[in-house]
């Protein structure tokens, strides 16, 4: 028997669902006169009518309705199986980012790289999970973490920096905040590590927080809705800041226990679209680490580096 005639069954499978010659085969790119062909063609090597043709378009017969439940599964699975090798195209980067890296820091940027590299597509996936390469899906992904995830390479790309910042409508009629008073206003999130920060600098932990959230998107929101004074990071609350949503209250920033990174499998490194991103990534992750965390604190113009103290310099 004859192999089974695959572009056939995929625009049988065109045809089938939308049961419409003339839209079927805008879809798949051909002319009606040959599409029809090739759906009377196939009925001849199946043996049996795989449609019924009236006025209104095409409905299935019950054996056209057997094979498209049959064919269609696998059909999907083929596609699903090219997908990964496809997206792989040289010109083509498929990148995973967290919410916050995406939309903080690599969104702004992300003009340069583009200007620089006109001929590239990219697509950018926003999600907090850890990508499985195996699947193919991605060519690489930013996180921020310990910079330890098993069997990939996880490049270091600058550090995270944390400082209270508040919304101005929290701060409205009343004077800021000294480190030492920080305590007796309401603070955010006590998973953050707010002990750090009051052992470094000076002043009491409050009692009890005004409220808790699972992500940071949903904390930086609630500073600026003025809910309370969040342990912001840097990268995330830099822009808010420029855009007078939110305050620094203090020059202080404290080094954060973890980093941004760039996160790919070996087989990246063969990917030329992956290794123009990468160079270009590198290049502005390192201007971020030659300059120091400024974000605009209210008090003070000295360098925070200067400011640091002899704990957080061992810990840098």
């Amino acid at each position: 028997m004859a192999r089974a005639p695959l572009n056939a069954l995929q625009d049988f499978v065109a045809v089938a669902r939308v049961q419409n010659l003339t839209r079927a085969a805008e879809r798949q790119h051909l002319t009606v006169s040959a599409l029809s062909h090739q759906m009377r063609t196939l009925e001849q090597r199946v043996g049996c009518p795989l449609f019924v043709r009236g006025s209104r378009g095409l409905t299935l017969t019950a054996e056209g309705r057997m094979l498209l439940d049959n064919v269609a599964p696998h059909l999907e699975a083929i596609e699903q199986a090219l997908r990964p090798l496809c997206s792989r195209r040289s010109n083509v980067l498929n990148l995973s980012a967290t919410p916050s890296m995406g939309s903080s820091w690599l969104l702004p940027r992300l003009p340069r790289f583009v200007q620089r590299h006109p001929e590239m597509e990219l697509n950018l996936d926003s999600s907090i999970e850890l990508v499985d390469f195996a699947d193919g899906r991605f060519d690489a992904a930013l996180r921020y973490g310990p910079g330890q995830w098993p069997g990939v390479v996880s490049e270091p790309l600058f550090d995270e920096w944390l400082t209270p910042v508040a919304s101005p409508s929290l701060l409205k009629g009343r004077k800021p905040p000294k480190l030492e008073q920080l305590g007796d206003w309401p603070l955010l999130c006590p998973e953050d590590p707010w002990a750090e920060w009051f052992v470094t600098f000076g002043g009491k932990p409050p009692k009890r927080y005004a409220a808790s959230f699972s992500d940071s998107e949903t904390r930086q929101r609630a500073a600026v809705e003025g809910i309370g004074i969040a342990l912001g990071r840097t990268t995330m609350v830099k822009p808010l800041i420029e855009a007078g949503m939110l305050v620094a209250l203090f020059p202080q920033v404290l080094k954060a226990r973890y980093g941004h990174y760039l996160v790919y499998p070996q087989r990246s490194r063969e990917h030329a679209g992956f290794v123009a991103f990468r160079e270009w990534l590198l290049e502005e992750a390192a201007q971020v680490s030659r300059s120091a965390p400024n974000i605009g604190a209210r008090t003070g113009k000295r360098n925070p580096y200067k400011m640091r103290s002899k704990r957080e310099a061992i810990a840098a």
